[in-house]
Formats: C-alpha cells, sequence, structure tokens
C-alpha cells in the first residue's frame, strides 16, 4: 500500500474516532503530497513521497525549536504531537552504529580521505538512507570519520 492509499484510510479512521489533531495533520500531508504530484506534472513515486513527509516532518521540528526558545510551551505541545503523528508513516530509522557502517563504506567507496571531499561524501550517501536517517546526524558522523 503506498503512502497515499494509507492517509486516505487513516483520514477515515480519524473521522470515525474523531481525532481532530491527527485529521487535520494527514489532509495537510496529503495536501503537500498532492501539490508536489501536480508540481511535477506525474504520480509520485514512494521516493518522491518520502521527500514530502521528511519535508513536512523537517519543517515542524525547526518550528518546535522555535517555540522552545520563545517558551511558547502550547505551541510547543501541539507539534511534538503533530510530529509523533508524522514519525508513524516515517520508514523505521537507522541506529547509529549501523549508519556509521554505511558512512565508513561510503567514504571507502568515494576514496574520501579530508573533509574538502565532505560534499562527495555526503552527495553519495544521502541516496542510501533517505528517510531512514536525519540529515544532521549523518553530516556528523561524516564529519567524524574524515578528520
Amino acid at each position: 500500500m503506498n503512502l497515499l492509499d494509507r492517509f486516505n484510510q487513516d483520514i477515515k479512521q480519524a473521522m470515525k474516532d474523531k481525532d481532530k489533531l491527527k485529521l487535520s495533520v494527514i489532509r495537510m500531508v496529503k495536501s503537500s503530497l498532492q501539490n508536489e504530484a501536480i508540481k511535477l506534472g506525474k504520480e509520485l513515486t514512494e521516493d518522491d513521497s518520502l521527500t514530502v513527509l521528511n519535508r513536512e516532518l523537517k519543517q515542524r521540528k525547526d518550528s518546535l525549536h522555535e517555540f522552545e526558545k520563545a517558551n511558547r510551551d502550547d505551541l510547543a505541545s501541539k507539534l511534538r504531537d503533530e510530529i509523533a503523528i508524522l514519525e508513524v508513516y516515517m520508514p523505521e530509522q537507522l541506529s547509529e552504529d549501523n549508519l556509521s557502517e554505511i558512512v565508513k563504506q561510503t567514504i571507502a567507496e568515494v576514496g574520501a580521505s579530508s573533509k574538502a571531499d565532505m560534499g562527495k561524501v555526503m552527495g553519495a550517501i544521502m541516496p542510501k538512507v533517505k528517510g531512514k536517517a536525519d540529515g544532521g546526524l549523518v553530516n556528523r558522523l561524516v564529519q567524524q570519520h574524515l578528520s
């Protein structure tokens, strides 16, 4: 079942459960998926859908950070709930150990030896871990292994 079908199914369930927050979040993300499909002019692949879902999740995490900095606990609490809802649809995240192994393999594949090769390594590794790891964590691990 693709992501859009899963969203449609979960929208129906959220309506039955009268879960307004979940319904709202899923509708927003579904709308983003449909807008992306229109923008690209084709039906979205699972990879495209994952990219949109990642973007939505990142926006919420960034907003959460800003709300926490401004001591807006009311808004931060709502965003934490939204993030929890979205994370259900994300693929299982890689552990730091697994990610570290992938980083080591990728560094060997591209023949990187210094921080100057950071762009080559990141360009090669991100498609491999798309949706399964946070970009910031990947960046940190690559820097560690290249120094």
